[in-house]
């Protein structure tokens, strides 16, 4: 339809199928096709034509004022995509897990809002899984398995689960020297479905850990509170303790060994659509906080 909007709107400004044909390199008689055609589906004539001129009738003049605001609308809207398409800017939707939007994620915004002020981004912190096409979703940020194969996903970072304490809750206690010892000592563990026990990951098999969970949380934020203030052991992400363990107010518990709350070793991921062309504001947003992570 809008094809023949186009053909039917130089004919007129034109006053010729020929110089129409022209215009757009076809033969003349594919512009009188696609003519008759719409004329056959409005049901009414909208040019008189002779030998040697073409012009309106009636219903032609009142049709034409409206196929020409819809073909410049139609060149507005490719004109508002392609400049989208060129420079990062519009609304951005994210969803992402608590624990990696509250340590990783909100800290790094004001630089990346500084850097592209032209996006708004719209944030949700979550755990649960999100749809992508009701929700308007273009970014969701997760941790674990990776979802269908409709998706796009790009790892920002390993979780590197880590057994961490505060000094305060560690001194005065027997030294913890073996897994086999955390059933003596208060552990935290994460209330999040899947992530609740303990794992030794050794020898390509992962080892089930018997402990003491005192404390459980469903928060990666709230279990690192729980440690500062001395409530006993968490696994917690390097992601989620990096500045903690370099200000010395979380240690890393037996470091020689490697721990996970799942039974496979995970990562935090970005996830998107799989599209033809990836928007800019999408791109960047990744990529900057990839880049922020690792660098």
């Amino acid at each position: 339809m809008i094809t023949r909007l186009q053909y039917f709107n130089c004919v007129v400004e034109t006053g010729s199928i020929s110089e129409a044909s022209r215009l757009f390199d076809i033969q003349p008689s594919s512009v009188s096709r696609q003519l008759v055609a719409l004329e056959a589906e409005l049901g009414v004539r909208l040019l008189n034509r002779t030998t040697r001129s073409v012009g309106l009738t009636e219903a032609g003049q009142t049709f034409y004022r409206y196929s020409q605001r819809v073909v410049a609308e139609l060149e507005e809207a490719k004109k508002a995509v392609n400049d989208l398409q060129e420079s990062p800017r519009g609304h951005l939707k994210v969803s992402m897990t608590v624990g990696f939007g509250e340590c990783v994620v909100l800290p790094l915004l004001p630089k990346f809002r500084q850097q592209y002020p032209e996006i708004n981004v719209e944030l949700e912190l979550t755990e649960r899984v999100v749809d992508f096409v009701d929700e308007n979703i273009d970014i969701a940020i997760r941790s674990g398995r990776l979802p269908d194969s409709n998706l796009i996903a790009k790892r920002l970072a390993d979780n590197n689960f880590l057994l961490c304490a505060s000094p305060e809750y560690l001194a005065g206690k027997r030294d913890l020297q073996s897994p086999t010892q955390l059933a003596d000592f208060d552990c935290i563990r994460y209330g999040y479905a899947g992530w609740r026990d303990w794992f030794l990951m050794e020898g390509g098999s992962p080892t089930r850990l018997q402990i003491n969970p005192n404390l459980t949380i469903n928060t990666v934020n709230g279990q690192k509170q729980l440690v500062l203030n001395h409530a006993g052991l968490a696994l917690l992400p390097l992601w989620a303790v990096h500045d903690e363990l370099r200000k010395g107010t979380v240690i890393q518990v037996l470091p020689d060994f490697v721990f996970s709350p799942y039974d496979v070793m995970s990562s935090t991921y970005a996830l998107y659509l799989k599209r033809e062309l990836v928007s800019p504001k999408i791109r960047v947003f990744i990529d900057f906080i990839s880049q922020h992570i690792n660098g």
